[in-house]
């Protein structure tokens, strides 16, 4: 709609339509979370969580109309799904850029319910984006590197403790929890960096998505697969959805059921594991070939 404007006023306008909208939800979302940190009331912080919840659907939609308004996409989407707005999902895709989070919400708004997302710890310390987090409940996991680990090998598996009982309160309210699995924005540096076997792919990390659906597998309705490519702006998507150049998405979404292949002990049951990585190894292979010849 305005995508005939200069790109310099619509990074401004857009810039300016994300903060004020990031910036209102926070502040509302922040309110309530602190009501739920000074309630110890039950029932008075499952209704306070319902209410961060609209807010945050507020947040989906004021994201969606600044895509609308600023950019002309044309949409390729394939999609084989039958989705239940009042269940629970984990959804798993591919991470290119920030704009997947505003593509996500967007797609899945008015189909799934209120997305949550594994963050990296450092946001929780964002002003007021970390205590809407918080108070959305969403899973903030830090991540060791190997030398950290080596030195302190009580630091292993503690990223997979809190996904556990982070997941472990969406229990009582239909969730969908959003992981990009490989933990980082893909680039050909962090590939060659990481030594990925994939060619569009960083090797996705397995132990996160494994203890959330152990500990809500039952609950679960499904594994929501989705690919994700901009196969005109593959260089800078989020920065060219921010400037109105942002021409063409391609989005991939499937089911995947959750069976036992899925539901184990990563931790402590070994073959479990091996199978698990198996699997998923096996998901990002076929992403990587649906890049591969898009």
């Amino acid at each position: 709609m305005l995508s005939f404007l200069p790109g310099f006023i619509l990074m401004v306008f857009s810039v300016s339509m994300v903060i004020l909208n990031t910036a209102l939800v926070s502040l509302l979302i922040g309110v309530m979370a602190l009501l739920k940190l000074l309630v110890p009331v039950a029932a008075i912080r499952h209704v306070l969580t319902r209410g961060c919840n609209y807010v945050m659907y507020g947040w989906l939609c004021g994201n969606a109309l600044m895509l609308r308004l600023v950019n002309r996409v044309e949409w390729e989407v394939h999609d084989s799904t039958n989705l239940n707005r009042h269940g629970w999902h984990m959804v798993i895709c591919n991470h290119q850029s920030w704009a997947d989070i505003v593509l996500i919400g967007d797609i899945f708004r008015n189909r799934l319910p209120v997305p949550k997302f594994f963050l990296k710890q450092d946001l929780l310390y964002v002003p007021f984006v970390g205590l809407a987090c918080w108070g959305l409940d969403m899973p903030f996991m830090r991540r060791y590197t190997r030398q950290q680990l080596l030195k302190n090998p009580a630091l292993r598996g503690k990223d997979v403790t809190t996904a556990r009982e982070a997941c472990a309160k969406f229990r009582t309210i239909p969730t969908t929890v959003i992981n990009f699995v490989e933990g980082s924005r893909f680039t050909p540096a962090k590939r060659e960096e990481t030594k990925s076997p994939y060619q569009h792919l960083l090797t996705p990390k397995p132990a996160g998505l494994a203890m959330a659906i152990n500990v809500l597998g039952e609950q679960f309705e499904k594994i929501v697969n989705v690919t994700l490519a901009y196969p005109d702006n593959e260089a800078r998507p989020f920065h060219d959805m921010l400037t109105g150049r942002l021409t063409r998405i391609q989005v991939w979404i499937e089911e995947i059921p959750v069976t036992e292949v899925q539901r184990g002990d990563y931790m402590k049951d070994k073959p479990f594991k091996r199978g698990f990585q198996q699997w998923l190894s096996g998901v990002w292979e076929k992403k990587d070939q649906l890049l591969n010849e898009r």
